[in-house]
C-alpha cells in the first residue's frame, strides 16, 4: 500500500476507535494482528482483541474520544500522536469513578500490511491519566 493509502486507513482507524464499530474492526484489523498494551503481560490479538482494548477504556470513560494530532507514515510504519478526552464514570484500573474529565496524550506506533493493521505499540500517558482521576498524587 502507498503512504497516502495508509494515511487514509489511519483516519478510518480513528473513526473505528471512536465508535468501536465491529464492522470497521474486521475491515481494518488483520485476524493475526498483535497489540502490545501497557500493563498487560500478553498482547491482545486480532479485531476482537482491539475491541477488548476499547472496551476497557470505555468501561472507565464511556464518552472517551481520540483526536489524531499528528501522523507520520513511512511505508508500512505509522507513528500517531493522539489526545484522548473523556469523563471518569466507571472503574478504571481499580479506581472508582471520580467524575473527573481527562485530557491525555498517547503516542502509538503501528505496522500495516495490505491495508490492515498487523501490529501496535501503544504508549498512553498512564501516569497523567491516573493523576487526573486522583489515583496518583500529581505533585
Amino acid at each position: 500500500m502507498t503512504t497516502e493509502a495508509n494515511k487514509v486507513t489511519m483516519h478510518r482507524f480513528v473513526e473505528f476507535i471512536n465508535t468501536a464499530n465491529e464492522k470497521l474492526a474486521e475491515e481494518l484489523i488483520s485476524i493475526d494482528a498483535i497489540f502490545h498494551v501497557p500493563g498487560q503481560p500478553e498482547p491482545m490479538r486480532g479485531p476482537v482483541g482491539y475491541l477488548t482494548i476499547i472496551g476497557m477504556m470505555r468501561a472507565g470513560f464511556p464518552d472517551i474520544q481520540w483526536v489524531l494530532d499528528e501522523l507520520v507514515v513511512e511505508g508500512e510504519k505509522v507513528a500517531a500522536r493522539f489526545t484522548m478526552r473523556g469523563t471518569h464514570q466507571g472503574t478504571f484500573f481499580g479506581v472508582p469513578p471520580s467524575g473527573r474529565k481527562i485530557v491525555v496524550q498517547a503516542m502509538n506506533f503501528y505496522r500495516l500490511s495490505d491495508g490492515k493493521f498487523v501490529e501496535e505499540h501503544g504508549q498512553p500517558d498512564m501516569l497523567g491519566l491516573l493523576q487526573q482521576i486522583g489515583a496518583v498524587p500529581s505533585h
